[in-house]
C-alpha cells in the first residue's frame, strides 16, 4: 500500500472546510541523516541549537534552554528506537510516541510476547488490540472516498496512535457517520469527534524567505535542495504549479517550479538560476538562523517548530503523523497534524525539531493570537518524489574534482552506478564496500560512496 511504502521509505532514508489564504514561509536546510533505526543520536551541545528556536520552545512549550535541549535529544533517541522497533516488530507495530517534557518513548504492539523486546529497547511497551497497518487501512478507504467526492462537514481524519483508533473530526455526528457509509470503512474503529475546525492553506502571498509566483502572490522557501547540480528549493505545492515562475525577497529574477502536486499531496520545488546560492540554514528571524543537519521524521508528541514570514518562530507538538484535510481546492493526505499556529504569508515555509528538518508548511486553522492547528507536508516524501537532496553543509556543492581513492576491488563502481536515483535507506556496493544511502538523490559523476559521506554511510 502507498502508505506503508512511504512510511518504510521515511524510516529507510484528518479533512476539512476553509477559506483560502495564500501563504508562505521561507527557510533554507540540510541533509538527511542515517538510518535512524541503525544509530543512537548524538547528543544536542550547548551552541547547536537556535538560540531563536530555543526561546520559541520556551514561548511555547515553556521550556527553558537546558529543558529544550534536553528533550531535543530525548526526542532524538525516541526516533531512532521507534523506527528500529517499527522494522523489527513488522505486522504487530500499533505506532509509537513521545509524552512530557522528558520525551518519555511509548511504543504500542498487538503481540504481547513482545514487550520485553520494546522495553529491552529502553521504551515502554503497550499491548493494544489493532495494528498500524490495520488503522491506517480504515483510514485509506476514507482517503479514497474523499478523493472521489470531498466529504461535506468532515474537516480532518488521522488514525490516533495514543487511543489506538481512527478519528474522524465532522462538524456534526451525522456527518461523520455519512462519510463512513459512504467509504464502507469499519465504523468499530473509528471514533466521530465533533469539531468546528475550518483548516485553509496558508498563502497570503513570504517566508524564512519570501518569494513571490508570476510578479504576484507570495509564498516562502521550505529547504535548499539540489538535484543533481541544479540548485532549488522545496516548498509547497499550492504555491505554484509547473512553469510558474518566482522572484526572491529583493524582486529579482530567481526560478521555476519544476515540479509541483496539489491537491493529493502538497508539495513542489522550485530550480533556481545561478544568482541564488542554496545555504543549509532557516532564517531565525533575527535570533540567529537554524543549520539543518537531517532530516530524521519525529514521532507523535515530539517538539516541532516553525519560521514563518508573517509570524517569525512559532514552537508545538507533533500531533498525527499520516493526516488527511480538506481545504477548499480538495483533500490532501499524509501531512502531519500540529498544535502549532501559522497565518496567511506562513505557506511553504520550514518546519524543523532541534536540527532536523521536517516538512514544509501547508496550511491549518486559527491564527497566531488565539492559537489554531497546522499540518506541514513531510519533506522526506517530497525530496523522493523529485529526486532532491537536501542541502547542509556536508552536502557537496558540485561532483568532486579529485578521483577517489577507495580500491576498486568490485567492477568500477560495483552495483552503485551515476544517473541513478537512489532513495534513504538503500544500499549499494562499491570499492569492496557496502553503503547506506543517507538521503534521496540522483548520483552524479564522482560522487562516489566513499567520496561524498553526506550522501552514504559505510556500514
Amino acid at each position: 500500500m502507498e502508505r506503508t511504502t512511504l512510511r518504510r521509505r521515511a524510516l529507510a532514508a484528518g479533512t476539512a472546510t476553509v477559506a483560502v489564504g495564500a501563504l508562505a514561509l521561507a527557510g533554507l536546510t540540510g541533509v538527511a541523516s542515517a538510518d535512524p533505526a541503525d544509530s543512537a543520536a548524538a547528543p544536542v551541545s550547548a551552541d547547536s541549537l537556535s538560540p531563536g528556536l530555543l526561546a520559541a520552545m520556551e514561548r511555547d512549550l515553556g521550556l527553558d534552554a537546558d529543558d529544550a535541549r534536553s528533550r531535543i535529544a530525548n526526542e532524538y533517541r525516541a526516533a531512532a528506537v521507534a523506527a528500529g522497533l517499527e522494522k523489527s516488530l513488522g505486522a504487530d507495530f500499533a505506532g509509537a510516541r513521545v509524552s512530557g517534557e522528558k520525551a518519555t518513548l511509548t511504543v504500542s504492539t498487538t503481540d504481547a510476547s513482545q514487550a520485553a523486546r520494546i522495553t529491552g529497547a529502553g521504551a515502554k511497551a503497550e499491548v493494544v488490540a489493532h495494528s498500524l497497518d490495520r488503522l491506517e487501512g480504515v483510514k485509506e478507504s476514507l482517503d479514497r472516498a474523499a478523493q472521489r467526492k470531498a466529504p461535506k462537514g468532515v474537516p480532518v481524519w488521522y488514525v490516533d496512535v495514543e487511543a489506538n483508533r481512527v478519528v474522524v473530526n465532522a462538524a456534526s455526528t451525522a456527518a461523520g457517520t455519512a462519510f463512513l457509509k459512504a467509504a464502507g470503512a469499519d465504523s468499530s474503529l473509528v471514533t466521530v469527534a465533533r469539531s468546528a475546525e475550518k483548516p485553509r492553506t496558508f498563502a497570503d502571498l513570504r517566508g524564512g524567505d519570501a518569494y513571490y509566483m508570476n510578479g504576484s502572490g507570495r509564498c516562502s522557501i521550505g529547504f535548499s535542495v539540489k538535484r543533481g547540480t541544479q540548485n532549488g528549493f522545496a516548498t509547497a505545492g499550492h504555491c505554484g504549479r509547473v512553469g510558474t515562475t518566482t522572484n526572491g525577497f529583493n524582486q529579482q529574477a530567481q526560478g521555476t517550479f519544476q515540479g509541483s502536486t496539489f491537491p493529493g499531496r502538497d508539495y513542489a520545488w522550485v530550480a533556481t538560476n545561478a544568482n541564488w546560492t542554496p545555504r543549509p540554514t532557516v532564517n531565525g528571524y533575527g535570533r540567529g538562523d537554524v543549520t539543518v543537519a537531517g532530516s530524521t521524521a519525529s514521532v507523535v508528541g515530539a517538539s516541532v517548530c516553525r519560521s514563518g514570514s508573517t509570524t517569525g518562530w512559532h514552537c508545538g507538538t507533533i500531533q498525527q503523523l499520516n493526516t488527511s484535510v480538506t481545504y477548499p481546492e480538495g483533500t490532501i493526505s499524509g501531512v502531519t497534524r500540529t498544535s502549532v499556529c501559522a497565518e496567511p504569508g506562513d505557506s511553504g515555509g520550514s518546519y524543523i525539531s532541534g536540527n532536523q528538518a521536517q516538512g514544509v508548511t501547508s496550511g491549518g486553522s486559527g491564527n497566531c493570537s488565539s492559537g489554531g492547528t497546522t499540518y506541514f507536508q513531510p519533506l522526506n516524501p517530497l525530496l523522493q518524489a523529485y529526486g532532491l537532496t537536501l542541502v547542509t553543509s556536508g552536502t557537496p556543492t558540485d561532483p568532486p574534482t579529485t578521483p577517489p581513492t577507495d580500491p576498486p576491488t568490485d567492477p568500477p563502481g560495483g552495483t552503485w552506478a551515476a544517473g541513478t536515483a537512489y532513495a534513504a535507506g538503500a544500499t549499494v556496493t562499491y570499492g569492496g564496500a557496502t553503503y547506506r544511502c543517507l538521503q534521496a538523490h540522483t548520483a552524479q559523476p564522482g560522487w562516489t560512496p566513499a567520496a561524498v559521506p553526506a550522501l552514504w554511510q559505510r556500514i
